[in-house]
């Protein structure tokens, strides 16, 4: 196979992970050992995340008329690539919270749902909790007031029936 044509089968692979992903984070991993990588690839692969290194250049060209072409002037130096499907946080936020305890990796940018970020506008996002967390919190919300109203409801009906057997 020709260099171009392995180019080519890399870039496509790279523009059919971007037409899925709701998100990508762009971090720089370099100083991690063999055991902090395979245990933050497993964290991620876990959550649904791709985490992958890629050349630069290959993403310049897959990048190239996407909505994700605001990472082109962050592409410089080693760039490993987490892109999330799902969930637009997942990813930023298990990168942030391995980058507090490993101090190697750091936040270069990212794209959330069509809007370009730089590292500390990536870091803000990682500390959105994930969708799953934000549900629970309204559904708990909306339990609270309902439950409270249950039991003044049932309040007034005991309180009516005793009124009732006198």
């Amino acid at each position: 196979m020709a260099k171009i044509e392995q180019k080519k089968v890399i870039v496509d692979e790279i523009k059919e992970k971007l037409s899925r992903a709701s998100s990508v984070v762009m971090v720089d991993a370099r100083g991690l050992t063999v055991e902090q990588d395979t245990a933050l690839r497993k964290s991620l692969r876990e959550a649904g995340v791709d985490y992958k290194v890629y050349k630069n250049t290959m993403v310049r060209f897959a990048i190239k008329d996407t909505h994700f072409e605001g990472l082109e002037p962050y592409l410089e130096g080693p760039s490993t690539f987490a892109f999330s499907y799902e969930d637009a946080t997942v990813g930023a936020g298990i990168l942030s919270k391995a980058a507090k305890d490993l101090k190697v990796i750091e936040f270069k940018a990212g794209v959330v749902e069509g809007v370009t970020y730089d590292a500390e506008g990536m870091k803000a996002i990682a500390e959105i909790p994930s969708r799953e967390v934000l549900l629970s919190r309204l559904l708990g919300s909306f339990k609270s007031p309902m439950s409270s109203f249950a039991r003044v409801i049932k309040q007034i009906a005991e309180k009516d029936g005793e009124a009732a057997a006198e």
